[in-house]
């Protein structure tokens, strides 16, 4: 049986290779292809010089994606067949025992992969987003932001991690539903607490201070029936030439957060339809939606799990010769990607359908017009291409492509 499972896995993860690199491919020659004009539909609102410009960002990125997918796969077979999982087994076994030795377990390897993708993330941030004009941060802020991160890690955490080791350990067999429980409980708790004790750790927060902008926003909300705790701009600028604006928090600790590039860049008129734009996704309860999806997806993983903790064909055929609850998490959340990864698209779509549904409800309390006007000019601060390959598109992008985005809204 672990002979099976384990070409069952090489099969799968082969397959997630071909598929991702073919997707890659066409990719970069659909862009390629469509680099040397601007679209008919976008003529008179986005240059050359800034279409072609978002074609080398995206091609860049899809480019850096396939070294950081030969990595992934490089480190998990290390993890596995190499032999990596089974030697930090045998260095922490032979030290600690019980939850201690789950716990230096799972963050050994949650280190190990750390490290290995610091260099991919410094590329990315330093020589990608640099080339592009779009990084604002500084080597000294990256090692802050990291060292923060893993503090915060750590803190957070290894409580969680010991509750889930201990409920695993205790509960019988059906730990995987007391885990569920309490990884909701987590989960929720994070976004309660997120707006106000977790964010102000890396960013300002200061609140609104334009007097019309912020009148026109309270209007929308008014007529929306919305309410929030408040309206604040977010220093993004420290760290990218990114523009956004998002929601955050839950209940009562909801709040609207600007990134000051975007207040620098659009129009009130077209802050106000953007915002609409993001007042429809609470309106239209696609945020619960989404943390309901959230929570059974994770029910059904973990289900399976508690069906494959006892089972020694797991182990073997990942190269694991131990057994226990802590290499069962670790090797269940190293090789679940593999075979989740056709899930993708779907939850691509169900993402896409969200942004046309939002799309409508910001054209029924704003103008659809301020709208596209927002967006053309977000797709070009963010160097969007707006000539992806279909194909590609329609299996990883969470938003519709721009060409059909505005369409829909001119006819509306």
């Amino acid at each position: 049986m672990s002979n099976t499972f384990s070409v069952v896995f090489l099969v799968a993860l082969m397959l997630m290779v071909v598929l991702r690199r073919w997707l890659a491919q066409r990719q970069i020659a659909h862009v390629l292809a469509h680099r040397a004009a601007v679209p008919a539909q976008f003529a008179g609102f986005l240059e050359l010089p800034a279409h072609q410009k978002a074609a080398d960002y995206a091609i860049a990125q899809t480019k850096f994606g396939r070294i950081t997918l030969a990595i992934e796969v490089a480190v998990l077979l290390v993890f596995t067949f190499g032999g990596g999982l089974q030697a930090l087994h045998g260095f922490w076994n032979a030290r600690l025992e019980g939850l201690a030795y789950g716990v230096a377990l799972i963050f050994s390897v949650m280190a190990i992969s750390g490290i290995i993708d610091l260099p991919l993330a410094a590329y990315r941030q330093f020589v990608i987003e640099e080339k592009f004009g779009f990084n604002r941060m500084t080597v000294k802020l990256f090692i802050v932001d990291l060292v923060k991160q893993t503090a915060l890690g750590l803190l957070i955490g290894t409580p969680v991690l010991l509750a889930v080791l201990w409920l695993m350990a205790q509960m019988g067999s059906l730990w995987w539903l007391y885990v569920w429980l309490f990884w909701c409980g987590v989960n929720l708790l994070i976004l309660f607490i997120y707006p106000t004790w977790i964010a102000p750790l890396f960013n300002k927060f200061s609140p609104l201070d334009d007097a019309a902008l912020k009148a026109r926003i309270e209007a929308l909300l008014a007529r929306c029936g919305f309410a929030v705790s408040g309206l604040f701009v977010m220093d993004g600028s420290k760290r990218s030439n990114h523009g956004n604006a998002y929601f955050t928090g839950f209940g009562k600790s909801k709040r609207i957060v600007f990134f000051d590039t975007l207040l620098g860049r659009l129009q009130p008129v077209e802050v106000e339809a953007v915002l609409a734009h993001e007042l429809g996704h609470f309106k239209l309860r696609h945020v619960i939606q989404r943390i309901v999806l959230l929570f059974a997806l994770s029910l059904a993983f973990l289900a399976v799990l508690g069906q494959l903790m006892d089972a020694a064909w797991f182990f073997k055929g990942l190269g694991v010769t131990a057994q226990n609850t802590a290499l069962a998490l670790v090797l269940f959340f190293l090789v679940m990607p593999v075979f989740t990864f056709l899930l993708t698209p779907l939850m691509s779509l169900l993402s896409r359908r969200h942004e046309f549904a939002a799309d409508r409800y910001a054209a029924e309390h704003a103008s659809a017009d301020d709208l596209i006007k927002a967006l053309l000019k977000l797709y070009e601060d963010n160097a969007s291409t707006l000539t992806p390959d279909p194909l590609h598109s329609l299996f990883y992008d969470s938003h519709p492509p721009a060409a059909l985005r505005i369409a829909r809204l001119s006819a509306n």
